[in-house]
């Protein structure tokens, strides 16, 4: 799949009508703020947080996976876009510097909407309590609420593995640049739609054993976590964490939506790589 394949090409300046803003609680992203919100509201632009056309980040990844998180229930119809205001950011294309010209492709320039692929959590429960459906942007980690991880890993309903450990770790292409990466996981282009699954410290002895590499698997595969004794389960889905008491499984998916990107200007991810890692 070539990048073209993630753009819907063209869309017409003027497109954006209503828009919101995530910011950090910091002196520089709250003026960026306030210019923002100003300038754009003087180029007749309306400021809507509950039905935003674009929503625009300002912080770093962290602000931007804050902001997706409040808005995933407008994934279809809501653009994202982000300022970063220390070091480059996977989710941020443009620097503090920049808030003129973004202001002014906003309104005046037409772009592309890049699509990424997502993370489906689907958290099932043995008793008749309704499944949690959960998205993720990065990553969600799985662990024992009470201490090592004991699980069986199954992938299309077969058992896999039998893990000890810490924890395993599922992350979405983008995600395989943040946690991900410090597991050792590869870094996967966003045009695969895909989930990494990533081990988080293995034990390894006669009764469990792993295959201690990242598993890539395609948008047709599934993976199951089944528990062996413990039922009581820490998911950190991005930044937010949450005990799940009496799971029966944890199903990891490539999700059906996608979170969409104003890009205005070409910035390839393999740029982002090698500019974030690299220098």
């Amino acid at each position: 799949m070539s990048d073209s394949a993630l753009h819907i090409r063209n869309i017409p300046a003027g497109s954006l009508k209503k828009f919101a803003i995530e910011y950090k609680d910091d002196p520089l992203s709250s003026e960026l703020h306030r210019q923002i919100l100003d300038q754009l509201k003087a180029k007749q632009m309306i400021y809507d947080e509950n039905e935003p056309d674009l929503v625009i980040s300002i912080g770093g990844d962290g602000t931007l996976l804050h902001a997706f998180h409040t808005y995933t229930h407008r994934l279809n119809t809501t653009a994202f876009v982000g300022v970063h205001t220390g070091h480059l950011g996977f989710y941020a294309d443009w620097t503090s510097g920049e808030v003129d010209e973004l202001v002014e492709a906003i309104i005046g320039k037409r772009f592309d909407l890049v699509e990424y692929p997502l993370l489906h959590i689907g958290v099932h429960y043995s008793s008749n309590v309704k499944p949690d459906d959960l998205l993720a942007l990065n990553e969600c980690t799985v662990r024992s609420a009470s201490g090592l991880l004991v699980a069986d890993v199954l992938i299309k309903g077969e058992k896999f593995e039998s893990f000890r450990g810490d924890g395993l770790c599922f992350s979405t292409p983008t995600g395989s640049t943040a946690y991900n990466k410090g597991l050792s996981g590869a870094l996967v282009h966003p045009s695969l739609p895909s989930i990494q699954l990533t081990e988080i410290a293995s034990i390894n002895n006669r009764v469990f054993r792993t295959v201690g590499s990242p598993l890539i698997l395609p948008q047709h595969h599934h993976c199951q976590v089944m528990p062996v004794a413990d039922r009581a389960f820490t998911l950190s889905v991005d930044h937010l964490s949450r005990v799940h008491e009496d799971v029966k499984k944890i199903e990891f998916g490539v999700a059906e939506e996608k979170i969409r990107f104003a890009r205005f200007r070409p910035f390839p991810f393999w740029r982002r790589v090698r500019d974030s890692f690299i220098g």
